[in-house]
Parts: structure tokens; sequence; C-alpha cells
């Protein structure tokens, strides 16, 4: 996959990902119901927290090396 549709990538998944935490979609969760126990909207943000770090996790493996850049780090020691 090219490098650069992926970096667009990363970049509309961060962007959705801020969309998700924003106040007014936080309160459409935020309602006196419990699921097992735990309040809805603590639910609803653990699950975003979640995919995000599965999304970045994912999206990343798959980013390959920019031109100049090894496989141990920026080389600078």
């Amino acid at each position: 996959m090219d490098r650069r549709k992926l970096e667009n990538g990363v970049f509309v998944f961060a962007l959705c990902g801020a969309m998700l935490i924003v106040p007014p979609l936080v309160y459409i969760f935020n309602q006196p119901i419990s699921h097992f126990g735990i309040p809805q909207i603590v639910l609803y943000l653990f699950a975003v927290w979640l995919l995000l770090i599965v999304g970045t996790a994912l999206l990343t493996r798959y980013l390959p090396l920019a031109p100049g850049e090894d496989e141990q780090g920026d080389g600078d020691g």
C-alpha cells in the first residue's frame, strides 16, 4: 500500500477518533443506564479509547518506513 495513502488514513482515523469524544456526542451516552453495573458513558469512553489504541497499532504496523529510515530507529545513537 502507498505510504501517503496510509498516512492520510492515519490522519482521518485520528480525526474521527477525536470526533467520537467531543462532549455533544458523549452526552448522548450519558444516560442512567448500567451494563453489568457500569454506567453506559464509562463503557462508551472505554470502548472508544480501546478502538483508538487498536486501530493506531494496526495502522502503524502496516506503515512502511520512510525513505532513509532504518529498522532500529533514527540512527542517532
